[in-house]
């Protein structure tokens, strides 16, 4: 196991440059994710961790060696892949044996590491099988288990479930935490599924145009967003945004005036310029339906609902802005309708409309 340290990074693609002086620093034996929209640079930080890419400025230092000019089989990490990179002509045992016996590494040690890694992984029953003869969850398991038994110092996995459908990428993503916590290797995991991020990840690294956004625990940067792109990139159904303007009536308390001149209710304590353009920010399921005499309530137009069983989602119009709506109660509503929504105050969030920092 290792520390990872990331020291302003930088990557160019000619004259365009893709990572902007990266800083991040992974911890012995933690799990960290890197997260973003597609095109964020994500996936090319972990490719030059791995020294798939090379790195245009700064340092990447594994175990507290920096590996700049390294070459990548001489770093002790193993990547696991989204297209699993498995050798069709081999068995499940011979895939996963591959990196040792380059290694010339002794039969009985290949025997024992791959037998180890594929008792951990539920694999010893399919290990004299070729990979189109497993599903798409047991290559990623044998992928994983290739990685396993190089006993690296950092696992870096690049959005390894992307490739299977829903409720097999649930089960993996407790296979792959669990295999963390049992073998307690540094992993870097990349993915631009924010709900990965949040149920794996030990903290979380939002990116966006190459830029690190964020660091935080996944609770952390739910209640606490650092701006409004990680605000409304951590949490699904995304984090509601409302424009307008913070306005101070005299003996009232401050709101936040949209366009239709309707207010949005504020804590009394909000210091915040009288005037000052905001966007107004709440999560879909800090919304309560109430009655239509609640001063704190706010009307709404009820557009779509979608029940999922658990909770029901309701697509809404306030002053005819976009918003989201989530109850856990079963609520019979008619599109068209409208429905009194009062937001919780100590939840809300504001931003400057103009750089989208956090007031």
């Amino acid at each position: 196991m290792a520390t990872v340290e990331i020291r302003g990074v930088r990557k160019n693609f000619g004259s365009t440059q893709v990572i902007h002086g990266v800083d991040v620093t992974i911890g012995d034996g933690e799990f960290v994710v890197l997260v973003g929209p597609s095109g964020c640079g994500k996936s090319t930080l972990l490719r030059m961790i791995a020294g798939l890419e090379q790195i245009s400025g700064g340092e990447i230092a594994i175990g507290g060696r920096v590996v700049n000019d390294v070459a990548p089989k001489e770093r002790d990490i193993a990547m696991v892949f989204q297209n699993y990179a498995l050798y069709p002509h081999m068995k499940v045992y011979d895939n996963m044996a591959f990196s040792l016996k380059l290694r010339g590494a002794a039969q009985a040690v290949i025997k024992e590491r791959v037998e180890r890694a594929a008792d951990i992984l539920n694999l010893k029953h399919l290990l004299d099988r070729y990979p189109r003869q497993l599903s798409g969850g047991q290559r990623q398991r044998v992928a994983m288990g290739r990685a396993i038994v190089r006993d690296p110092q950092v696992f870096l996995f690049d959005e390894p479930l992307s490739n299977l459908d829903a409720k097999l990428r649930v089960a993996m993503r407790t296979e792959i935490k669990e295999l963390h916590q049992r073998l307690k290797t540094t992993t870097v995991y990349v993915t631009h599924d924010q709900i990965e991020a949040m149920t794996m990840a030990d903290r979380i690294v939002v990116m966006h145009d190459g830029r690190v956004e964020q660091i935080g625990e996944p609770l952390d940067l739910y209640d606490n967003p650092k701006n409004q792109f990680v605000a409304g990139f951590i949490g699904s159904p995304a984090m509601n945004f409302l424009d307008g303007k913070l306005v101070r009536a005299s003996g009232q308390a401050p709101a936040v005036l949209l366009g239709s001149g309707l207010r949005l209710p504020l804590p009394a304590n909000v210091d915040v310029p009288d005037g000052k353009p905001v966007v107004y920010g709440v999560r879909p399921e800090h919304f309560t339906l109430t009655a239509a005499d609640d001063s704190q309530a706010v009307p709404a137009e009820v557009v779509v609902t979608e029940p999922t069983g658990v909770e029901i989602q309701v697509a809404a119009k306030i002053a005819g802005q976009d918003v989201i709506a989530v109850f856990r109660e079963r609520h019979a509503l008619k599109p068209g309708s409208t429905v009194h929504l009062r937001p919780d105050f100590e939840r809300i969030h504001l931003f400057d409309a103009a750089t989208g920092a956090h007031l």
